[in-house]
């Protein structure tokens, strides 16, 4: 840290000892005092990276279905397999440059002037509104005038995906939880995270079938529809932004502050973090 800060740094071994031994400082994953400071921190990270991962891949590895329902690109039974990747990777690509990279460079830019907190909410909220706004009047969209709208509206719930909860949910549990028990916390999000994308995919994969028994695909029953999936998937969204209220705001903080490690340090000048998680 002195070499790349170009600064004197003291070492201070019997602070880090001192500090590390006091019992503010030497709780466990499953204690009361965990609980108590980060409990609702931990429901929060896991369950808003399990709803985002529940809509987000379902409607990336859907795509093709998706732009199948809509006429956007032909139906797979009339083009061979080379013409069926052109078409899919070539509409997944539009999607991606328009929509899914500047989305995570728009994070980038802003995260630390917006902060997390915000970032996530909005992202929540507009996949919630751009998702209604295409399922709810689902046939509009369907018709060939209306497709470019579509596949705008279609976009704009990846762009605020990734300038959204896509980013905060794996930037937010690296910073609030303490450092012994961080990567802990991490992963036990990201791996709620991934339950969540096992139910999208194939979940999404068995609600989107048809209604009719005749036009679902081979081997499946009838499911809900794709319009009542992507309602679905809306309502996941709305629940994914009512759970970010218990995600703290980590901008412009320390992580020993937002943690609330070394809170009985110096009698006690230094508090814990405060257990409000939406910003003032």
């Amino acid at each position: 840290m002195s070499k790349v800060l170009n600064v004197e740094i003291e070492v201070e071994e019997d602070k880090v000892r001192r500090i590390a031994q006091e019992p503010a400082n030497s709780f466990g994953l499953f204690s009361k005092e965990f609980a108590k400071r980060h409990g609702l921190h931990l429901l929060g990270t896991t369950s808003t990276w399990f709803l985002l991962d529940i809509a987000f891949y379902s409607q990336n590895l859907f795509q093709k279905d998706i732009f199948s329902a809509i006429n956007w690109i032909p139906p797979a039974a009339t083009m061979n397999a080379i013409h069926e990747v052109f078409q899919i990777a070539k509409a997944q690509t539009l999607i991606a440059l328009c929509s899914t990279v500047p989305g995570y460079w728009f994070t980038v830019a802003l995260i630390d002037h917006l902060g997390r907190f915000f970032i996530q909410m909005m992202g929540f909220f507009f996949m919630t509104v751009f998702m209604f706004a295409i399922a709810i009047p689902y046939h509009h969209w369907t018709l060939k005038p209306n497709r470019i709208g579509f596949v705008v509206m279609y976009s704009l719930t990846f762009f605020f995906a990734n300038f959204g909860p896509n980013a905060t949910t794996f930037v937010v549990p690296a910073e609030i939880f303490p450092a012994r028990l961080r990567s802990t916390c991490h992963g036990i999000s990201a791996a709620a995270g991934k339950a969540g994308a096992i139910i999208g995919a194939f979940g999404f994969l068995y609600a989107a079938q048809s209604t009719d028994p005749k036009k679902t695909d081979a081997g499946y029953p009838p499911g809900i529809g794709v319009k009542w999936s992507l309602i679905v998937l809306g309502v996941i969204n709305f629940i994914g932004m009512l759970f970010t209220l218990l995600v703290p705001e980590s901008r412009g903080k320390s992580l020993e502050e937002l943690s609330g490690e070394n809170a009985d340090e110096n009698g006690g000048e230094q508090q814990a973090a405060s257990p409000r998680t939406a910003p003032v």
